[in-house]
């Protein structure tokens, strides 16, 4: 299971340079295969399950607490950071990851499947494990479906949304390399106590980016890529698994039965590969 933790030296942040969203113009979603063995590539299903998922997939920019009250309070501040995030419910609530929101009751600026741009603030934020929760106003995403169960198999292929800097919006295909990191990890004030290792090729701007399974249920969230300590990258990602963004969908939020039911797992439970 952890035979991977050894060789990972260096975690980086996924959080991407601010970059100017196309409004308007409907979603394009180009497919990379970083799958290994290559026999993991999710296709032929894989288009469809790139159109399927994507109405709950949002990109992220995101602004200091809009000040009000004063001249000019319209203008939203310089933007801080961007990123990718998901739809959990009907209401508007979008998880990402916490080093993109930054803090609570920043601004956001979320661009999501119809090309549209939506605004929100974040509502709370998690530090450990890195996660944060945004309300959006007068949004209708496709919320995520998340699998009933936290746990998956060595080698087993998934895929993940997210918008890499300087790039358009991607999907991602790779397969699970182990469901714990055996560590701790902590960076900039935010972090996580273990996290589910992706043998994926990920990218800035891609944290707080949904992973799913082969089905398109969701499997967990974007947070980091590895590095050696010269820092090439490993071809390897962590991401937050479904349990613990389960409690803190369930913590804010009226969730939903399988949410809740998510919220009681741990992945500790899962059976070794």
């Amino acid at each position: 299971m952890r035979q991977v933790s050894w060789i990972v030296l260096a975690a980086a942040l996924l959080t991407g340079c601010v970059t100017t969203n196309n409004l308007g113009t409907q979603r394009v979603i180009n497919v990379e295969g970083d799958a290994s063995p290559a026999s993991m590539q999710l296709s032929p299903s894989m288009n469809h399950l790139v159109m399927e998922t994507s109405p709950s997939f949002v990109t992220l920019i995101v602004h200091e607490a809009q000040q009000r009250g004063r001249r000019g309070s319209d203008l939203l501040p310089e933007a801080l950071t961007s990123g990718s995030g998901f739809v959990v419910d009907a209401s508007g609530h979008v998880l990402t990851a916490g080093h993109v929101a930054l803090a609570k009751g920043n601004t956001v600026d979320a661009t999501g499947a119809d090309g549209r741009l939506y605004r929100g603030r974040v509502v709370d934020i998690s530090r450990s494990p890195d996660m944060a929760l945004i309300q959006l106003s007068d949004f209708a995403g496709t919320p995520v479906e998340p699998a009933a169960s936290p746990c998956m198999s060595r080698n087993q292929p998934v895929f993940s949304l997210g918008k890499p800097h300087a790039k358009g919006d991607t999907a991602r295909i790779g397969s699970v390399a182990s469901m714990s990191f055996g560590r701790p990890v902590s960076y900039s004030g935010f972090g996580y106590n273990d996290a589910i290792v992706l043998a994926m090729s990920t990218r800035r701007g891609e944290s707080g980016g949904p992973v799913f399974n082969a089905s398109g249920q969701l499997t967990g969230m974007l947070v980091s890529t590895l590095s050696d300590g010269n820092g090439r990258p490993l071809n390897l990602a962590h991401a937050i698994s479904t349990s613990n963004l389960a409690r803190f969908v369930c913590a804010n939020t009226n969730c939903s039965a399988r949410w809740r039911e998510l919220s009681r797992t741990d992945t500790k439970s899962c059976p070794a590969a």
